[in-house]
């Protein structure tokens, strides 16, 4: 007598193997989670740079005396993190072509650069003379530089990541890059972000 068991086991039955095309079917939706928790991440850093201006509005003196800023080296951040977006993009124009080695040197070149970003403002840190505890507007910088120095951080373990993963031969082509893309579009936020933070932060406070 032939059991299911033994139907199954003879090719009798069809079985529920998953395919590359069943799951193409459902569709890649990692590039819409990305952008949803960048949109909640807007939330948060559009609520901490509200908050910074109502105390602007309502302080007599902006910033209180013994914690002014320096333009110079935020300046030469900016100069750095703007450039690296532009550096990262070379990478996804390479991977586009296919061409998987010329992508590492450019995400290469782009952590260098984010590195150097947090190098300088680490530097900054020890030359401004306050903590972040000496005034409002002290605790306001510290907050606004340091949770944006968390994401550049969090950027480079992406782009870090991407190049583990092109180690893989046929993990990264022209026609399959998600996650290349990913850390791009990531980096550009976190870019922009920058710009409006230094404005704030630098610009309006010297200016």
């Amino acid at each position: 007598m032939t059991t299911p068991l033994d139907a199954a086991q003879n090719g009798a039955y069809p079985t529920a193997t998953p395919t590359t095309e069943s799951h193409s079917e459902h569709g890649d939706h990692r590039l819409m989670g990305l952008m949803t928790f960048l949109a909640s991440e807007s939330l948060m850093f559009f609520g901490i740079f509200t908050a910074y201006l109502i105390y602007r509005a309502n302080a007599e003196v902006w910033p209180p005396e013994g914690t002014e800023v320096e333009l110079f080296v935020p300046a030469i951040n900016t100069i750095i993190l703007v450039s690296s977006s532009f550096v990262l993009h070379m990478g996804e124009v390479a991977i586009k072509k296919g061409q998987v080695q010329q992508m590492r040197l450019w995400y290469i070149a782009t952590i260098i650069m984010g590195l150097v970003f947090l190098g300088g403002q680490v530097y900054e840190y020890t030359e401004l003379g306050y903590g972040l505890s000496a005034n409002v507007f002290s605790s306001c910088f510290y907050v606004m530089t340091g949770f944006h120095g968390l994401h550049v951080f969090v950027g480079v373990l992406m782009m870090l990541g991407v190049l583990w993963r092109s180690r893989r031969p046929g993990h990264y082509t022209a026609t399959k890059h998600t996650g290349v893309s990913m850390a791009e579009i990531y980096w550009h936020f976190v870019d922009i972000i920058w710009i409006i933070l230094f404005v704030l932060l630098y610009i309006l406070t010297l200016f």
